[in-house]
């Protein structure tokens, strides 16, 4: 078994992410597919991560991948998480975890319509008619906001109180439940937000404006083998509990997508991990680099096991929810963190020593984040211990 050391681990994270020099690019879609999916739980984060990778990016040019070129597709997938996915990733995205989705939201919604009362009849085929007239509607539109979509579609305006017997639950309207499962099931997509990069206000359209046949079908379990193998050529080697964990799945179900892959254990300081079979060559150690990342980033929240990047600053970075918040990166490891205060300057804050040339490149880096920025104040969505003290 052949052993794969933290140096050759940070060396391949520097490379396979796009965050070495030379390793830098100025294509979206490109840069997403280097991490496998951007994450988009917060809207900043898909352009900050991709920023942070580029060279000459500019927000302008990730929204036009997005809304125009539409090489990218922002959908629910892996542990019920939102990404922005390359448009060619969308069907294994979409029968390796979206489906399963949607099959658990209509029924979670569908109960919640049944017990209360608030339909006669059927109430499955009632929603499903609700669904498709919902779809027919935004066809019709191109593009539409939830209440847009209410006043064509009235049932949507259907009032369910989920906890009746709570003092604190209140009878709210369809409309998101239907749409997040239309948003699930590969049907609709969100579309441009109603405001700047940093606006999750946004607006439905039909996946017939990404993918005009609508998502091609593939098998479950092709589907799934497909996105281990994209996840290992990122993020591997590593143990199948980070599979396991990235992808939300049971540890059978990976276990068995595994077996349809040419893969070979190695040794991680004692740790069995997994690595592709044609990828098992030493990764020679980039230039030293610096970066910025942003909360939520794709690389920081890649592995469940983070001892060999993040030290001892878990603490400090992450939220009591396993939430990553904006990491400073020196060198395939995480060394600090950094925040933007609200007249815009970005202030760092190293958590160890790592030299006065170290110290240079990552002031270099905050200066470019700030020119990022520009005139835009983005309060990440999950804040952390050392983001709230260095905006206090």
């Amino acid at each position: 078994m052949r052993s794969i050391d933290v140096g050759e681990r940070r060396a391949r994270l520097g490379v396979r992410h796009r965050l070495a020099a030379g390793r830098r690019c100025d294509d979206v879609a490109e840069i997403a597919r280097s991490l496998v999916v951007l994450h988009a739980t917060d809207p900043a984060t898909v352009y900050l991560s991709a920023g942070a990778r580029g060279v000459a990016l500019t927000p302008a040019d990730v929204e036009r991948a997005l809304y125009d070129e539409r090489t990218l597709l922002r959908m629910l997938a892996m542990r019920r998480t939102m990404f922005v996915a390359p448009i060619e990733l969308v069907p294994v995205l979409q029968a390796s975890c979206a489906d399963a989705l949607a099959h658990k939201q209509r029924r979670t919604y569908g109960r919640y319509i049944e017990q209360s009362g608030a339909v006669a009849g059927d109430v499955w085929s009632w929603l499903a008619e609700v669904e498709t007239e919902t779809h027919d509607a935004l066809l019709a539109r191109g593009a539409a906001t939830g209440a847009q979509l209410s006043k064509d579609v009235p049932r949507l305006r259907t009032q369910v109180n989920t906890a009746p017997d709570k003092a604190y639950s209140k009878p709210t309207n369809i409309t998101t439940w239907v749409l997040v499962t239309l948003g699930c099931e590969g049907r609709i997509v969100r579309g441009r937000p109603n405001g700047g990069w940093t606006s999750s206000q946004y607006t439905w359209e039909p996946i017939e404006s990404w993918l005009p046949a609508g998502v091609p079908a593939m098998p479950a379990e092709q589907a799934r083998a497909e996105l281990l193998r994209q996840w290992l050529r990122a993020f591997g080697p590593a143990p199948i509990t980070d599979l396991k964990w990235w992808t939300g799945w049971g540890l059978g179900e990976v276990r068995k997508a595994l077996t349809d892959l040419d893969l070979v254990e190695v040794d991680l300081d004692g740790v069995t991990g997994l690595l592709l079979a044609d990828d098992a060559e030493p990764v020679a150690a980039p230039e030293p680099w610096a970066a910025l990342l942003p909360a939520l980033d794709p690389t920081p929240m890649g592995w469940q096991s983070r001892e060999w990047y993040l030290g001892p600053h878990a603490p400090a970075l992450f939220d009591t929810n396993g939430n990553v918040g904006p990491t400073i990166w020196w060198d395939g490891r995480i060394v600090g963190g950094w925040a933007q205060r609200a007249d815009g300057e970005i202030v760092c804050r190293l958590l160890e020593d790592v030299g006065s040339d170290a110290a240079a490149m990552i002031e270099a880096e905050a200066a470019r984040t700030a020119e990022w920025f520009g005139d835009v104040r983005a309060i990440p969505r999950f804040r952390t211990p050392l983001q709230r003290e260095l905006t206090a």
